[in-house]
């Protein structure tokens, strides 16, 4: 496909959605870090979630605002706003907050997918308020947001092995046996973020919380 094709099929996406956004909007934000080299690290958990929602809603992420790439796509008369944050992950506040201000957004419409290590890897949790749990892409949005009431997804990675340094263990790869999880771990994640917005928090809760079987 040449470039006045692809950016046509663009535009014509666009239109379409448009015509199909008739409810709420919701801004789902999934952490990590850019950079090729990040790209398939723990710590970028939540960009991979975010990933296979685009995949799956059949759009892209080709607009750059708020130091944040963004993809929008409409589902079941919903516009979503999928976002990653090119601040690095200690930073991720520094994106979101000013996007969910911009499109003037309560935080009730605010969605954030991150790894945590408080969690076996495989395991989902939603989760509807509290600490950053030491996540530091969490802390960020608190921070600037000035309030820990936002609904998060987290995504189990586990604790490092032996005497790993943290840093290490979520800057790398996953490994063979967890490799072999990971997509149904993301098709399930990025299930709950469609759920979130039609169905809401705490059906989320009682369908996705717990581990994810292959």
């Amino acid at each position: 496909m040449d470039m006045e094709s692809f950016f046509a099929a663009i535009r014509a996406q666009r239109q379409t959605q448009e015509k199909e956004l008739t409810g709420e909007t919701f801004l789902i934000a999934g952490l990590g870090n850019p950079g090729r080299e990040y790209r398939e690290s723990r710590h970028n958990f939540g960009f991979m979630v975010l990933d296979r929602l685009a995949e799956r809603l059949n759009v892209q992420f080709t607009k750059e605002q708020q130091k944040a790439l963004i993809a929008t796509a409409a589902y079941e008369g919903r516009k979503l706003l999928l976002v990653k944050p090119q601040t690095y992950m200690n930073e991720s506040g520094r994106a979101v907050v000013p996007l969910l201000r911009y499109y003037k957004l309560n935080q009730d419409h605010l969605l954030v997918i991150h790894d945590d290590m408080d969690l076996p890897f495989g395991t989902l949790r939603v989760r509807p308020n509290g600490s950053n749990g030491g996540q530091k892409g969490v802390g960020s949005i608190i921070t600037q947001l000035g309030s820990q009431d936002f609904s998060r997804i987290r995504c189990g990675i586990g604790h490092p092995p032996g005497q790993m340094e943290v840093v290490d263990f979520v800057l790398n790869k996953f490994g063979k046996e967890d490799e072999e999880l990971l997509p149904a771990v993301l098709e399930k994640a990025s299930s709950c973020a469609l759920d979130f917005t039609v169905q809401g928090f705490t059906y989320c809760m009682n369908h996705y919380n717990g581990r994810v079987e292959g």
